[in-house]
């Protein structure tokens, strides 16, 4: 438990710069309550005891904003930055080095039965608002931009964005994006200039010449 929590607070330190001591993560950091109050809940729910694992997930929802259910699976590691209105659904699993931002959702269609909500692999990021909603795969080092809807599977090293999403490959170039802490330098598919950033802007400053308008 306590070796847990140490490597908890300490991904916390190395990848929010408003962390300013180890003390000040466990004592007021939300999303380390949630997740080692969680640990208690998950136990409870896995011996029999569902409805103390529930009462103690509704209380931590009621402290922190982030409500995990208690059957939920989370591996080591896991970052909820700021949290509120994050949900994680009762068969969700998540693997290590994680970072969720505020406001996404690990969800169901409401019409699976048995597994029906995501598997998160290892090194993932989930930007802030995303909603990923079914039992499907999110690949190791992916990425899911904020406010993205998925509805399914995201391969190995990708990136997600749009509604619904849509995969952006990244050429088999292996990626850290949790490690970057990086939901904001994302190309989108669905541009007309594609990746290019450079030609997009070359065509927005582009002078307008009046005199080549002509009127009838």
């Amino acid at each position: 438990m306590f070796d847990y929590l140490r490597e908890t607070i300490r991904a916390y330190q190395e990848h929010d710069p408003a962390a300013r001591s180890a003390l000040e993560v466990w004592l007021l950091y939300p999303g380390v309550k949630a997740v080692m109050r969680h640990r208690r809940a998950h136990w409870c729910w896995t011996h029999g005891l569902k409805f103390l694992g529930r009462a103690i997930s509704q209380r931590t929802r009621r402290l922190t904003g982030i409500e995990i259910h208690p059957g939920a699976t989370i591996g080591r590691r896991l970052m909820i930055d700021h949290g509120m209105g994050v949900v994680v659904g009762e068969t969700a699993e998540i693997g290590d080095d994680v970072l969720l931002y505020q406001g996404v959702t690990l969800g169901g269609t409401g019409k699976d039965h048995g597994k029906r909500h995501p598997t998160v692999g290892n090194n993932v990021l989930i930007g802030s608002g995303a909603k990923v909603l079914g039992p499907f795969k999110v690949g190791d080092n992916s990425r899911i931009a904020s406010n993205a809807v998925v509805l399914s599977e995201v391969p190995p090293n990708s990136t997600a964005v749009g509604v619904p999403a849509r995969i952006v490959r990244t050429a088999g170039q292996k990626t850290d994006f949790a490690g970057m802490v990086d939901q904001i330098s994302i190309s989108d598919p669905a541009s007309p200039c594609g990746s290019s950033s450079r030609k997009w802007r070359r065509l927005s400053q582009r002078r307008i010449d009046p005199c080549s308008f002509t009127t009838t």
